[in-house]
């Protein structure tokens, strides 16, 4: 049988063929002969579809078909020629002997709520979030969560009953004291890394004092990585995946590859990663970059937050920045974005539910008449509570027709309630919603219903799903799932959303949204405006766009990429590594060179006759790197081999003319200055390698381009 260029795989199924077609799928031209992708993208795109339409072949199925060679992911090791594919089986899914890749993934937090109940005695129950759902849905690998449980444990006993109760949920505690906490924490990751990720500046009256215990906090989040790493290690087994999540966890990846240096490791951060000009206030700056450098894959959830972290290490540490990520050395620290989605399914079946239903018809009847609008939030510094209720409060006052047709409910959770700036953040919120629902509400209605509160699901999913108008002003966040939230539940009453655009998520679902400028109040009235009076059409096809995403770009969907990517890139270094050629053997060289009776030796400069000058980090430095010398002990072995008739020294550099000419003047060798551009062998004149009838004149335009450009800057 055929395979024709638009059908990429046969899949076996009840011993019947279905042929996978690839009409309107990026890659299509490709067909199923054995073959190499040309690019990750489509490779990554090809395994996409092909996990989904599995899912679909094998809907009731047992898990155990997921070891079917005749499944997808056994099929797409034709894909790979033969070297590749012996690797990629090393490297991949499912061992030898057919059981899963173990994944181990590494947060501050365990995906559970522990109660003490007694001496030996502990009451789980199981968290439900984003990263917890993302990864439920992921089959491929045996999941174990490393972390710390959220509660001071201090006795042995109790210990040993939480690590018991704990491992039947698949968990595995880190044990931090007191201590540890407060200043690992409350202290640094709270008080120093969280608002420097999100462009908040500390407190003024607050920064003496937090200069003054940052060297303590520092050193307890030093400890607290390690105390993670050690658990890591001590249930680690060879071919793991180890997954480090956050900013708490910036230098487990280089505590994890100094104990262990082929162990895969994967470090996503899920807040934004500040411009490189916010990263260089902190004073452990380079220390947080290159630790977190160590690990084999770097994820973001946007590609700015990755071009930060790039921009940061080449600006602070001096290092290359590539399409691919930072190189340092020859090492390659891959770097990308991964958008997390959520488990929209989850969303959808809920409004399902009779209990989502009933909900559903009370508040239909409860604001019958008006015109919903939601925002939904943690009572957060970030979130811009403030400035999206004043925003409202501008539009009441410029469209008094719409004072008694709409209606605002701000879900507030609160957070971090024994912090004083999150206390006068709520008296703020508060007195703002006082007193607009003052000015413009009735005996019978006011225009701000606000909650302190969470919501259970059912309510939650109902409050989306009759929404006609959803506001998200975050001044800055990692991504926003609610915006996601929202889009799943709103399949039937296709709702606008409002969102900042310094939210992570409005570089996915931007292009169905309406995007404000959260600190612009005239921009976000003007947009509430807008949305309330959108056509329908209008309506219908920004919510098919961002439907389409949330519910393909899925948080089981993230984590499955993330994890397929960082096996792939093990197998990349390990190829990159076999085309460096291997280190010369000292005694082989020797003995070559010994019988030889002509000799060409090229040596650097910098490093190789000079001593190693570090330029990273440190501006003095650089000086240095303007009166390069020959090494004095080098000076006489030098002369000793340019004075050898057998033996012929070309001194290569990029350095200027005369620093070769000031350091090798009164030797007998070659010298090639400028990477090559200028060559003369000393005693003679300098002579250009360039053609003599080349066009220079383009030299002088650019200069003058360039110098009007900085000018400008």
């Amino acid at each position: 049988m055929s395979i024709s260029s638009q059908e990429i795989c046969i899949l076996r199924k009840d011993k019947n063929l279905a042929l996978l077609q690839t009409n309107g799928m990026p890659g299509n031209k490709y067909n199923c002969s054995p073959g190499t992708p040309r690019t990750r993208l489509e490779r990554l795109l090809r395994e996409r579809e092909l996990r989904k339409f599995n899912k679909s072949l094998n809907e009731g199925e047992t898990e155990s078909s997921t070891n079917d060679p005749s499944s997808p992911d056994a099929e797409t090791s034709t894909w790979f020629n033969d070297e590749e594919s012996l690797e990629t089986v090393s490297a991949g899914r499912v061992s030898l002997d057919g059981s899963k890749q173990r994944l181990l993934v590494v947060a501050n937090r365990l995906p559970v709520s522990a109660v003490r109940r007694g001496e030996d005695s502990w009451q789980l129950e199981m968290s439900v979030g984003g990263l917890v759902t993302a990864l439920l849905g992921v089959k491929e690998f045996e999941t174990r969560w490393i972390g710390w449980a959220g509660v001071n444990v201090p006795d042995e006993i109790g210990q040993k009953a939480l690590t018991k109760a704990l491992a039947e949920k698949r968990c595995i505690p880190v044990f931090l004291d007191e201590e540890i906490v407060h200043q690992y924490y409350n202290g640094y990751c709270n008080n120093i890394l969280w608002p420097l990720f999100h462009y908040l500046g500390l407190p003024q009256e607050d920064r003496l004092a937090t200069t003054r215990s940052f060297q303590s906090q520092l050193d307890a989040y030093k400890k607290a990585n390690q105390m993670f790493a050690d658990v890591v290690n001590e249930h680690y087994e060879e071919g793991d995946v180890v997954w480090c999540h956050d900013y708490h966890l910036m230098f487990l990846p280089k505590c994890l590859k100094e104990r262990n240096n082929k162990m895969k490791v994967g470090w996503f951060l899920h807040t934004p990663f500040p411009s490189s000009e916010i990263h260089r206030t902190l004073p452990s700056r380079s220390e947080l970059l290159r630790s977190v450098l160590a690990a084999d894959l770097v994820g973001f959830h946007t590609y700015d937050y990755a071009r930060h972290f790039v921009s940061a290490c080449t600006r602070i540490l001096g290092l290359e920045g590539t399409p691919e990520g930072v190189e340092d050395q020859g090492k390659l620290t891959r770097v990308a974005a991964f958008p997390i989605g959520i488990d929209s399914d989850r969303f959808i079946r809920a409004l399902e539910l009779p209990q989502v239903q009933d909900h559903m018809k009370e508040l239909k009847e409860r604001f019958a008449g008006r015109k919903v609008m939601l925002g939904v939030d943690r009572l957060d510094m970030i979130k811009g509570i403030p400035q999206k209720i004043l925003a409202f409060e501008k539009f009441l006052e410029e469209n008094p027709n719409w004072r008694d047709k709409v209606v605002l409910l701000q879900i507030a959770v609160p957070t971090r309630t024994d912090v004083p700036e999150y206390q006068k953040l709520t008296s703020q919120v508060h007195e703002i919603v006082g007193r607009i629902n003052g000015r413009f509400g009735t005996l019978t209605a006011v225009p701000i219903h606000h909650l302190d509160r969470s919501l259970d699901f059912p309510a939650l999913c109902a409050l989306y799903a009759v929404t006609d108008v959803a506001l998200v002003t975050s001044s800055r966040d990692g991504m926003n799932l609610v915006s996601y939230e929202f889009v799943a539940c709103q399949a039937s009453k296709k709702g606008v959303l409002i969102l900042s655009e310094f939210a992570g998520a409005a570089q996915s679902l931007g292009a169905g949204a309406i995007l404000v400028n959260p600190w612009n109040i005239t921009e976000v009235a003007s947009s509430i405006g807008y949305a309330l009076n959108m056509p329908a059409d209008e309506r219908e096809k920004r919510h098919h766009h961002n439907f389409m995403h949330v519910t393909t770009h899925t948080s089981q969907e993230w984590a499955a990429t993330f994890v397929s990517e960082l096996n792939d890139t093990i197998v990349e270094a390990q190829l990159r590594l076999r085309q460096i050629p291997p280190i010369l053997p000292i005694e082989v060289a020797v003995d070559r060179y010994s019988k030889s009776n002509n000799r060409l030796l090229i040596l650097g400069l910098n490093a190789t006759l000079t001593e190693p000058v570090d330029t990273l980090g440190r501006k003095a430095n650089q000086i240095k790197e303007l009166e390069l010398k020959l090494h004095p002990d080098l000076q006489e072995p030098l002369k000793k081999l340019c004075d050898d008739p057998k033996t012929t020294i070309v001194v290569l550099s990029g350095s200027d003319r005369s620093v070769l000419d000031d350091n090798f003047g009164d030797y007998n060798l070659w010298l090639a200055a400028e990477n090559g551009m200028f060559l003369r062998v000393t005693g003679g004149e300098w002579m250009t390698t360039m053609p003599e009838n080349l066009n220079m004149d383009w030299v002088d335009s650019v200069k003058v381009h360039t110098l009007v450009r900085l000018s400008l800057v």
